[in-house]
């Protein structure tokens, strides 16, 4: 599954972007599994009030089943103006 970072957690983790193996239920399971992986993972997703999250390019909540998705993105949340 591609797994893509935008804005300040994209330079907290390093990358934009990248394939990852999961076996993850819901965008939270993946989220606990990232955290898992490394320091710079878990400093990324300290906070998940301040992250927002889409599958396949649709707006989610963290409960969001998986099953099928070709791509998860983060990223804080978006003000208008």
């Amino acid at each position: 599954m591609r797994v893509l970072y935008f804005a300040w957690l994209r330079e907290r983790i390093g990358t934009g972007r990248e394939e990852v193996e999961t076996g993850a239920a819901t965008v939270a399971d993946l989220v606990e599994e990232l955290r898992a992986r490394e320091e710079r993972y878990a400093v990324a997703f300290a906070d998940m009030t301040t992250v927002r999250a889409a599958v396949d390019q649709e707006l989610v909540p963290l409960d969001t089943p998986l099953a099928g998705a070709r791509e998860v993105a983060f990223f804080p949340p978006m003000t208008g103006g």
